[in-house]
């Protein structure tokens, strides 16, 4: 009898462990599965399914991530699918924890990210981060009314300006290309904590002098002013971005064409960070590599898909990175001649 009793127990027992482990293997690898714990199967290099994490609904990044998971699933037989997100921040975070497998991201926010400083300075490194390839350039546009007496960044001293919304890149951006000029947020007459379309209204109504916009350009909201108010970008000397480039390779030179907006009739050399494709590091080389491979052997099609994909090239796929590269990814670029 206490022999049938043990035996009893212990099945019980070993019922219940099973039923836990059961409910603790979650099949949700989306933003919000239990406890912000990473399931066994994306702790694993290759994935049944990969999940992108891209931006808002009705932005670039989820249009241009959907875009990529549309090429993945029918071009690499790899099943993928998009998260939508807030920010490049955001998506930072989100590799760290393994809810994510690749995320769109700026390169300047991906270095921070990797360096544990800026706006991850509390949150600390993200050490399991590594880049696939840069995608297209988001430029920094320092944005002016056409009357407006700015002719320099050395003329920003002592005038009010927006740099973007607070802890942000563009605010970064901000700091580092006034830095190399020597001058300091402090030298600024005022400094606004302002996104692209406060920014454009402000500039519209002259309560500001200038604003810092790190977008593709051009970006509907300067656009706007362009037609309504005219504009000016305020340009970099090669001296300067050469220097800015040494200290921060993040960046990259653009210049901004005749004709980018409304009543813009001369071209302006200014610097741009790179939207970049970037994985987990625990992703399999085999797959990143697959995954690389398809991504430019399938451009064609992207292209057709969204308009930034237009900039996507083999050749200048490691323009502005930073960081590691996945395995996978270095694998595939010297099968093409491609160094950084």
């Amino acid at each position: 009898m206490r022999k049938k009793g043990l035996l009893s127990m212990l099945v019980l027992t070993l019922g219940l462990s099973l039923f836990v482990l059961g409910c603790g293997r979650g099949t949700d690898q989306g933003l919000n599965h239990q406890a912000n714990k990473p399931t066994d199967q994306q702790q694993y290099g290759t994935p049944d399914s990969i999940i992108i994490a891209t931006g808002g609904t009705s932005g670039t990044y989820y249009s241009l991530g959907a875009g990529i998971a549309k090429i993945f699933t029918e071009k690499a037989q790899v099943n993928a699918s998009v998260q939508s997100t807030s920010n490049s921040i955001e998506n930072m975070r989100v590799i760290k924890k393994r809810q994510v497998d690749l995320a769109l991201t700026k390169g300047d926010i991906a270095d921070y990210a990797s360096k544990g400083v800026n706006m991850f300075k509390e949150s600390g490194a993200i050490k399991n981060l590594k880049v696939i390839a840069s995608l297209y350039n988001e430029t920094i546009q320092i944005v002016v009314a056409k009357n407006s007496t700015i002719r320099t960044i050395q003329d920003l001293k002592g005038k009010r300006v927006a740099i973007g919304a607070f802890n942000s890149g563009i605010e970064a951006n901000a700091e580092q290309l006034l830095e190399i000029y020597g001058i300091k947020f402090s030298d600024l007459g005022k400094t606004e904590y302002l996104d692209f379309g406060e920014a454009s209204s402000h500039l519209q109504d002259g309560s500001i002098d200038a604003a810092f916009i790190t977008a593709p350009a051009p970006i509907a909201a300067v656009n706007e002013l362009a037609i309504t108010k005219g504009i000016r970008i305020i340009g970099l000397d090669a001296e300067h971005m050469k220097q800015l480039i040494q200290k921060y390779p993040y960046y990259v030179e653009q210049p901004i064409l005749k004709g980018t907006y409304p009543g813009f009739d001369q071209e302006v050399q200014t610097v741009a960070v790179k939207t970049q494709l970037v994985a987990r590091s625990e992703l399999d080389e085999a797959m990143v590599y697959h995954l690389t491979k398809t991504l430019f052997e399938n451009l064609d099609q992207m292209k057709k898909i969204q308009k930034q994909a237009e900039q996507i090239k083999l050749e200048t796929a490691l323009e502005g990175v930073s960081l590691e590269l996945h395995s996978g990814a270095v694998k595939y670029y010297q099968e093409k001649g491609i160094k950084k």
